[in-house]
């Protein structure tokens, strides 16, 4: 037969205070923080597999942060590039309007002024370092300044006035993907100053110097190189749009590594995060509980032998 006592039921409702005090402290937990716990520990079930999800969502965080700057770095070099284009295009047009108004007054202060723009655009820098420079990120590559550096004697070679070396810049923008965002300007460059080199050669020469009216042996020469300046203009849009190839597959891999973050904090998010209404059930439920086992105890207190014998 079982055997009622003060001392049993004593014990009996304090266990039930102790937990429902517990689970009182457990909820409210979960509704102030939002969480299922606060440590690996608590999701003790879960911790390899949470682990692993929170090491993959820090590697795409790695992963988007470097495609931000390898996009800012892209579209940098897209402005550069476009400026370089608009110097050849300039070039050809400057030529073109010599030949149709028979005036070579101005044409080499023209070109001289699109060598300069030409130059800067190779020139540019990202963050303090030159882009078009190859490993050299602190050389510039383009050192000639003035449209007669390209005839002096002592740098008879085009490739004299480039500093560059031959590194192209590698990155790799996810798991799986490595795009070349490097540009050397030797490899950009090279054709148009060749063919600021040969105008200003002509120019030099007493014979046929541009300062007046066109001359026959001029005509001849400067309708010969509006397909060489077509050319230049050509190469620079070619790279032009390879630049913006990689603009468009860095932004589509950073599309992606969104997408996969987002399903992945989802994830995470379902271990984690507390289910609100069903804490907030949780919460009442324990504090109710808590209340009734208080009652109890307040009940047992007031109906013992000694409370009667009083």
């Amino acid at each position: 037969m079982y055997r009622v006592t003060t001392v049993g039921n004593y014990n009996l409702v304090l266990s039930n205070i102790m937990q429902a005090q517990r689970a009182q402290i457990e909820a409210g937990n979960r509704v102030a923080t939002q969480r299922n716990g606060s440590n690996l520990k608590e999701f003790s079930r879960d911790a390899e597999i949470l682990t692993a999800m929170r090491s993959v969502d820090a590697r795409l965080s790695g992963y988007l942060e470097q495609n931000t700057t390898i996009a800012d770095k892209l579209t940098t070099q897209d402005f550069s590039l476009t400026q370089l284009g608009d110097a050849a295009s300039a070039a050809k047009k400057a030529i073109e309007e010599a030949i149709a108004t028979g005036r070579t007054d101005t044409l080499m202060q023209e070109m001289q002024a699109q060598f300069q723009i030409g130059v800067a655009a190779m020139n540019a820098q990202y963050n303090g370092k030159y882009m078009f420079a190859g490993g050299k990120i602190d050389t510039r590559p383009v050192t000639a300044e003035d449209l007669s550096d390209l005839t002096d004697p002592a740098t008879p070679l085009i490739s004299d006035f480039f500093a560059n070396d031959d590194f192209i810049t590698e990155h790799k923008v996810d798991d799986a993907t490595t795009v070349k965002t490097g540009i050397l300007a030797s490899n950009l460059g090279t054709a148009m100053l060749e063919a600021f080199k040969t105008m200003q050669a002509f120019h030099e020469d007493p014979a046929t110097s541009f300062d007046g009216t066109l001359s026959d042996a001029q005509r001849t020469f400067l309708e010969s190189q509006l397909a060489v300046w077509d050319s230049v203009a050509s190469d620079v849009i070619d790279t032009t749009a390879h630049n913006g190839m990689m603009q468009a597959r860095v932004d589509d891999v950073k599309a992606d590594l969104v997408t996969r973050q987002n399903s992945l904090k989802g994830m995470i998010g379902g271990i984690v995060d507390a289910d609100m209404p069903t804490a907030t059930v949780e919460l009442e439920k324990a504090t109710l509980a808590l209340n009734a086992s208080s009652q109890v105890f307040i009940t047992l207190r007031d109906s013992s032998l000694l409370s009667v014998l009083k």
